[in-house]
């Protein structure tokens, strides 16, 4: 907490009035009714209001008691209440007031207030929840001031009642007289509702028929435990649940949802479960108990009584425990492991109407769990994996969206960023804070690029910010840009002009790991994923950058290879592969076993070589994304990537341990330098001819890129005299080769510095388009700033 003081030294025996503006994590979490009750119980006067920066403290009373109070704030604060900032002036004396009151809320522009996040279920409501004597007995919609729904039904702040979905009920006398109280947990708590004037559930079958019963959850509960499939509305969207522990129940949901491959997510009643499933330590824990819950994602045991589709051919489990009172009942019925898995078809967008998952869902569920409180806004659980350094997101939604991140930057005029084409979020960013958006998705599906639209006038709304300015990627045909071309043009309805900024991708990612961290100085960045469009038009994807906010040089890269198919090679992992094997051996490569087990026709086989070769439909890449789908179809264990990176993710479940030795890894000399993957290549080949086992294989590899990516930081620091290295990039989600190459640069005495707010996959680019636009703005260069990046190797050889 930063704590600034303007009061003037007054006697500690008069009477004081000191005025404090609070910032921070203040609306939402039972901060006014806190202020309200430490004020009254040191026989303190004033006030206490939310306004559009975060809340406003006035307090009247003995010097002493005043001070004491100011020292008290910030060490007795609620749960999930914090402080960033406390101003405090002197404000004069109010003659004959004699109460401390909580006063409306103010209007007016939105500084530095924020929407608080949704959170699970305490341990005081689970109490009540499971007590027979208790009003909300087994009341699926249960909360008080320390949990509940937050953010997913906010329509604006400051965050009252009026102000979200929960308005639409009118308060009994219970609820009324507890929301009055101070004394009481639900004083002045927005979402508080009770089986007599609250949200209330109802099942209906696939033809959305209203199933008579008299405890819906409990039949959704035998439906399940009897193999049926149930879609259910939780916080921010539908889910669809079945048993996990039944092949044939977890097969028809793939089939249904027609999501073949990718792993499903699954929701366990209690620790205990999760250690029955997982290896569950002492932080895993505390994430999957703690406020927000999200989904882990752990290593399986080998005996997990699980279904082997729910995650084919990855030795992890993503797991979460009940977050919401519905979930908590429906789990209480002794079921299995669930598979609790986004209320949506493939991958569209997460339904959160009761309209829309009774068109949408009845195809995939059996029959559907509803409610009658209303989402405002969907939002999906959120990814995590917990490592020894800490948690790392994947997926920032639930429990993480909006909460602002704070960057060490000056002033700056309202820009709106883009971010990518997948795992796209948006990014609302002002004066040093970027309010990043909840989880939206691969724009190509149209229902998806729709709400990346809503979700841009939704925080617009909510945080009632007209972007002054827009940054895009640099990819002249993702979505996002041309919706910020569009935008930029003043071709929207209703959407003034705004100046552009156009962002390399690969640069964003760096900046939004050093603005995590509150660094404007120069670092060298590590950032490796699978494609982002490169200053020289080239497809870029294994970059060694010389990094600031407003520009980048390219120090080094992966040597480029073709990209036979050019988004093809994406997917079927031969191509990459036969591309390596070409520039690896030449005219050779169509006569070596690998190539001819990876491509059996011959003359298909030649074809291809014939496409790389003379550089037909062939892109130039230096993606380690790719490469790593390359060495999988080289060792056998992945044919094809039926979701974004399953083919790496396969080989890194393979990986055998205890393997200390690398392939060979050459460095050139040329600038910007290179490496070389053709050693690497040949090396591998000479150990699938050896017939060695793909364990080793995998291991030998992640080794490799560690000290390639440690050899080119060395240079790169001999290069620039830097020696902070930030990494970034989807490959950096891979828990072997980031633990390596972590422990390899700081026995290297680098200083390392890694994602923990935001992804380190594209869910960051939006922070980072921001926070270097920013820059660029502040300095008149809204266009890119890039220093030279050297040949852009048209030939396969360069």
């Amino acid at each position: 907490m930063i704590v600034e003081e303007h009061t003037r030294t007054m006697p500690q025996h008069s009477l004081q009035r000191v005025r404090m503006h609070v910032t921070g994590q203040v609306q939402g979490v039972g901060f006014r009714p806190y202020v309200y009750r430490l004020a009254t119980s040191m026989g303190l006067t004033g006030f206490v209001r939310n306004d559009p920066g975060g809340a406003t403290i006035e307090v009247q009373g003995r010097g002493e008691d005043v001070d004491a109070f100011r020292r008290r704030l910030p060490e007795e604060l609620p749960p999930l209440a914090g402080i960033r900032t406390c101003i405090a002036t002197a404000a004069g004396i109010v003659q004959g007031e004699d109460l401390f009151e909580i006063r409306p809320s103010t209007g007016g522009e939105l500084t530095d207030a924020q929407v608080t996040v949704d959170t699970a279920t305490c341990a005081d409501c689970l109490r009540e929840l499971a007590d027979p004597d208790d009003p909300r007995y087994r009341y699926p919609f249960i909360n008080c001031t320390n949990c509940g729904p937050r953010y997913t039904i906010t329509e604006r702040i400051p965050y009252d009642r009026p102000n979200t979905t929960m308005s639409e009920f009118d308060l009994c006398p219970l609820c009324a007289r507890e929301y009055a109280d101070p004394a009481d947990r639900r004083f002045h708590a927005q979402p508080v509702a009770c089986p007599t004037c609250g949200p209330h559930v109802w099942l209906v079958d696939d033809r959305g028929d209203q199933i008579a019963c008299d405890d819906p959850i409990a039949a959704a509960a035998e439906m399940i435990r009897r193999g049926r499939i149930v879609a259910l509305k939780g916080l921010g969207g539908f889910h669809i649940a079945c048993r996990a522990d039944d092949e044939h129940v977890v097969g028809r949901l793939r089939r249904r949802k027609h999501r073949d491959a990718k792993p499903l997510a699954l929701m366990v009643a209690d620790l205990d479960q999760a250690r029955r499933l997982c290896e569950v330590d002492e932080q895993a824990a505390a994430l999957l108990t703690g406020a927000i819950r999200p989904v882990l994602l752990l290593k399986r045991r080998p005996d997990a009584a699980i279904a082997r589709s729910v995650a084919p051919g990855l030795d992890t489990l993503g797991i979460m425990l009940p977050y919401t009172p519905l979930h908590h009942l429906l789990m209480g019925f002794d079921l299995p492991p669930l598979v609790m898995t986004s209320g949506n078809v493939a991958d569209e967008p997460l339904t959160r109407d009761n309209e829309d998952a009774v068109a949408h869902l009845s195809a995939i569920a059996d029959a559907i769990l509803l409610h009658d409180r209303r989402i405002a806004r969907s939002v999906d659980d959120s990814v995590v994996q917990a490592r020894p350094s800490g948690p790392v997101v994947f997926r920032r939604a639930r429990g993480y969206a909006p909460a602002p991140v704070l960057v060490n930057a000056e002033h700056s005029p309202v820009i709106l960023a883009v971010g990518g084409e997948l795992k796209n979020t948006v990014c609302l960013y002002k004066d040093g804070r970027g309010a990043l958006s909840e989880h939206v998705g691969d724009l190509s599906d149209g229902r998806t690029y729709r709400r990346f639209m809503q979700v841009i006038n939704d925080l617009e709304k909510l945080l009632d910010l007209r972007p002054e300015a827009i940054a895009a990627d640099l990819h002249p045909h993702y979505l996002s840009t041309e919706y910020a071309m569009r935008r930029s043009g003043g071709q929207l309805a209703g959407r003034p002009p705004l100046p552009m900024v156009r962002v390399q991708h690969h640069h964003a990612h760096a900046v939004a790991c050093m603005a995590e961290h509150g660094r404007t100085d120069e670092c060298i960045g590590i950032v490796a994923d699978g494609t982002g469009y490169g200053a020289d038009g080239a497809v870029w994807g294994c970059e060694i950058l010389r990094s600031s906010p407003a520009t980048f040089q390219r120090l080094g890269h992966l040597r480029y290879f073709p990209l036979p198919g050019g988004d093809a090679a994406g997917v079927e992992t031969y191509r990459p592969a036969m591309a390596l094997l070409v520039d690896a051996f030449g005219p050779e490569a169509a006569d070596l076993a690998v190539a001819k087990r990876l491509v059996p026709e011959k003359d298909r086989r030649k074809h291809l070589l014939g496409q790389i070769e003379h550089q037909i439909n062939c892109p130039l890449a230096s993606s380690l994304g790719r490469f790593f789908d390359a060495v999988a179809a080289l060792a056998g264990v992945a044919e094809a990537n039926h979701y974004e990176g399953q083919a790496p993710m396969t080989l890194e479940s393979l990986v055998a341990p205890g393997v200390g030795d690398a392939y060979p890894v050459v460095l050139t000399d040329s600038d910007p330098f290179l490496i070389d993957h053709r050693p690497i290549t040949a090396a591998i080949v000479a150990d699938v001819d050896a017939g060695k086992d793909p364990g080793l294989i995998a291991a030998r590899f992640h080794n490799t890129v560690a000290t390639f990516c440690l050899r080119a930081a060395e240079k790169a620091r001999w290069l620039t005299g830097l020696n902070t290295v930030v990494l970034s990039g989807g490959c950096m989600a891979n828990r072997v080769l980031s633990a390596a190459l972590e422990a390899m640069l700081a026995a290297a005495k680098f200083e390392v510095l890694t994602h923990r707010q935001v992804p380190c996959n594209d869910g960051c680019v939006a922070l980072g388009q921001a926070v270097t636009a920013a820059a660029r703005l502040a300095h008149s260069h809204p266009q890119p700033v890039i220093e030279d990046v050297g040949e852009t190797g048209r030939r396969p050889g360069v």
